[in-house]
């Protein structure tokens, strides 16, 4: 079964967005693997909060210009 994380900071992604990640990391894989694996893949979007994680040894929070919008 393929399985994908990937791990984003909290609110830079719409809904809109992750579906899109979704189906499209989905598209790749099922040309890697064939069809059947469509109904076995999964892709897991994981939102990190602000702060969450660190950048250049410094807590890392997201600039509101790269806050999804709506």
């Amino acid at each position: 079964m393929p399985f994908v994380n990937i791990k984003t900071p909290e609110a830079a992604l719409s809904v809109a967005q992750k579906e899109e990640i979704g189906h499209r990391v989905t598209e790749l894989l099922v040309e890697y693997f064939s069809e059947a694996a469509r109904a076995h893949t999964m892709v897991l979007i994981e939102e990190v909060k602000d702060g969450g994680y660190y950048r250049a040894d410094r807590p890392f929070t997201i600039p509101q210009d790269y806050r999804a919008k709506g």
